[in-house]
């Protein structure tokens, strides 16, 4: 069995880990940490867990945490990056939910997110954990940067045509839509029902966090620098992402979903629909699939792609824990192959 940390368990992402963990088949959980709750059991904070754990919140301690096989963080931007190193020398492993290691280049993560990174001689060893971009290195990674949810969908919609150079990568749009538990699980206003029912906004025009993590993502399947413009958007719903991406072809009468079928047939879960077949998020909720659909519309020279994904799993926890069963050579579908919840 593996044991398990989870470092920030109040939160949206960390209830999900523990919703999916208690009920994955090789592991023990022996750590969950929350310093305002610590000594609270988890399931008086999440009932639905009642029955499956009787584990209580404990104070976060490194040297505690170092027995374990591998720590998941679920915490705010800044947390994990003052803790994993200590881990590391302690022969755990680390998967970090939050955006500490994503970016290479810890200028412009410090640009981003306002704050000095902590240990910047990590990021270059630590491993993007895509998957379905990075799988032979995720294998043998201490640290996995689990990928933002955003970046997650918007990759995988894109990586086919990147990958074989079939569109006019400087130019790249996306449109994105997701639902309010991406806000995290902090009181804002602006998430407060009265304010996000029955409404629907862009937000972060001018540059959202997730950006610089796509374009890296995306320039390094490219080789080199691509043009991207993000305009992501508040839907009332509680989980989902929707995007939207667009690109003009250099060639239209590729066969783009047979591109799209190939490159994925292998992929436990990234789903190409059949032909005409509209993604929704209601497909994906509550577990880790990536539904797409590719479209050539009126068959111009403006491809479509649409990729649905549920934030809180495909796009954190249900990810982290694909990226945990590649890194211990477990199934990969391990505690994850479940179908979306309906209606």
């Amino acid at each position: 069995m593996i044991s398990i940390g989870i470092v920030g368990g109040t939160g949206y992402a960390g209830v999900e880990l523990l919703r999916l963990l208690v009920s994955h088949p090789q592991v023990s959980l022996k750590y969950v940490t929350s310093r305002s709750e610590a000594g609270m059991p988890v399931a008086e904070m999440f009932p639905n867990l009642r029955g499956f754990t009787d584990i209580c919140f404990t104070e976060p301690d490194v040297k505690t945490l170092g027995v374990c096989d591998v720590v998941f963080f679920a915490t705010p931007n800044g947390t994990a990056m003052k803790m994993v190193p200590e881990l590391l020398a302690q022969g755990t492993r680390v998967i970090d939910l939050a955006a500490d290691f994503r970016l290479k280049d810890s200028a412009e993560w410090e640009s981003w997110y306002g704050m000095e990174h902590a240990c910047k001689e990590l990021l270059a060893e630590a491993v993007y954990g895509l998957p379905e971009l990075n799988r032979e290195a995720i294998r043998s990674a201490k640290v996995v940067a689990n990928p933002g949810c955003y970046p997650t969908a918007i990759g995988l919609g894109f990586l086919p045509l990147i990958e074989n150079a079939l569109v006019d990568n400087q130019h790249l749009i996306v449109d994105g839509k997701s639902g309010v538990s991406g806000a995290g699980r902090g009181a804002n206003v602006a998430t407060l029902l009265c304010e996000a029912s029955e409404n629907f906004k862009p937000y972060a025009v001018d540059g959202h966090r997730h950006l610089p993590e796509i374009r890296e993502v995306l320039n390094g399947v490219a080789g080199h620098a691509v043009g991207v413009t993000f305009v992501p958007h508040l839907v009332p719903m509680i989980r989902g992402i929707e995007t939207s991406l667009y690109a003009v072809l250099k060639d239209p009468g590729v066969d783009l979903h047979a591109l799209y079928l190939e490159r994925y047939k292998d992929e436990p879960f990234v789903d190409v629909l059949p032909k005409g077949v509209f993604p929704e998020t209601r497909t994906v909720r509550g577990a880790n699939f990536c539904r797409i659909a590719v479209f050539q519309p009126q068959g111009g020279d403006t491809v479509v792609v649409s990729s649905v994904i549920d934030n809180l799993v495909k796009g954190a926890a249900g990810q982290a824990i694909q990226n945990m069963n590649i890194m211990f050579g477990l199934e990969e579908t391990a505690g994850l192959d479940r179908p979306a919840l309906l209606p």
